[in-house]
């Protein structure tokens, strides 16, 4: 969190959860004797992406939307600015590695110009490369949610600026939760999963289910302070909602209905005395999981060049060296490129906005006198 908002340690360690789910998901094919459960399991990997989208909406209406609405227009660059510091410098690095990568491979007669098609970089440089201009993913691929994230950024302070969940009844709160998810389901027919077709179905799925963050933190902010009977609804209706795919809910409906409860009774219950993913360990595979999310898939492309003969039957033990070299880069990632390239670029915009304000003043007293 920012500001002076409290930390949900519990929504921080379930993020680093998430992310590695992601990175199973990515090498599931790839590992030599994977029983058919785990296949099945990591298969469902992608769906770590729809939590990410709504734990984003709820973190930011948690931590901008009183300011947004308080300074009005004036707060937006600001805002803007600091996620774009948050966001762009490991999307820029990771990107310059995958060129890299892609001139190597050029060099030796191996380029790929479908994973790595130099015309598309002006999209992947600017974020824009999931926002309907292309029929692929390329380049470092987890990066499309970045994409939309940024769309989601852009829209955000807007959407603060006009609603504000905690002053709308329950009831309609509960059902605009319900109705964006109709929405979601409808905005993907004819998709077979949340997963299908990213390059199409992406960007409405990361806006719709980053607004049902902001109406389940709207809910967490009234119920915070008793969260024991809400918390137990909500998980019961989450789990409900994501175990019914089982019965015939289609997963584009019960997933973002489901995880939006299962996020609201994370929340509630975060600040409970021994809650496991609040723990040390968990918390920390969630501050570097940004990292996690956009290192592995390139460090896996580069690990197979290197290790590997037969790429779809990657031995066990040269998997577990993979997710260790995976937290040793998710480690690399965050103390010497993230953080740092965030802290500089966030110093730079109060140095500008105080040289701003030194200018103001100088103008206000030469007027004056």
């Amino acid at each position: 969190m920012t500001g002076n908002r409290p930390e949900l340690r519990a929504l921080t360690g379930m993020r680093g959860i998430a992310a590695w789910f992601v990175v199973l998901y990515h090498i599931r094919l790839s590992i030599a004797g994977l029983p058919p459960f785990w296949l099945a399991v990591f298969a469902k990997g992608y769906l770590a992406v729809d939590f990410f989208f709504l734990l984003s909406g709820f973190v930011l209406w948690l931590s901008w939307s009183d300011r947004l609405r308080a300074d009005g227009i004036a707060a937006i660059p600001g805002f803007l600015w600091r996620r774009l510091a948050r966001i762009w410098p490991l999307h820029g690095f990771m990107l310059a590695c995958a060129v890299g990568l892609a001139l190597v491979l050029a060099m030796v007669g191996k380029h790929n110009p479908g994973a790595y098609p130099f015309a598309e970089l002006p999209l992947h440089v600017l974020l824009l490369q999931n926002w309907g201009f292309t029929d692929h993913l390329a380049w470092n691929d987890p990066s499309w949610s970045i994409s939309t994230e940024w769309a989601a950024y852009l829209l955000f302070p807007l959407l603060a600026m006009r609603i504000d969940w905690r002053r709308m009844p329950i009831p309609l709160v509960l059902a605009a939760i319900v109705t964006l998810g109709v929405l979601l389901h409808f905005g993907m027919a004819g998709a077979a999963t949340l997963g299908s077709e990213i390059w199409t179905f992406g960007l409405r799925r990361c806006l719709i289910e980053f607004a049902i963050g902001g109406a389940v933190c709207g809910l967490w902010q009234r119920w915070s302070k008793a969260p024991a009977r809400p918390a137990l609804i909500a998980v019961l209706l989450g789990t409900g909602a994501v175990g019914s795919i089982g019965l015939g809910i289609p997963e584009t409906l019960g997933v973002p209905l489901g995880f939006a409860a299962l996020l609201l009774a994370l929340a509630l219950t975060s600040d409970r005395s021994g809650n496991p993913l609040a723990g040390p360990v968990l918390h920390w595979l969630g501050e570097v999981s940004y990292a996690t999310y956009l290192g592995h898939f390139l460090l896996f492309v580069v690990f197979k060049l290197a290790l590997v003969r037969d790429a779809h039957a990657v031995p066990p033990a040269l998997v577990v060296l993979y997710l260790c070299l995976v937290l040793a880069s998710s480690f690399a990632l965050y103390h010497w490129v993230e953080r740092p390239a965030q802290t500089a670029m966030n110093r730079l915009a109060a140095r500008r906005r105080a040289g701003s304000a030194a200018y103001a003043s100088a103008v206000s007293s030469s007027s004056a006198s």
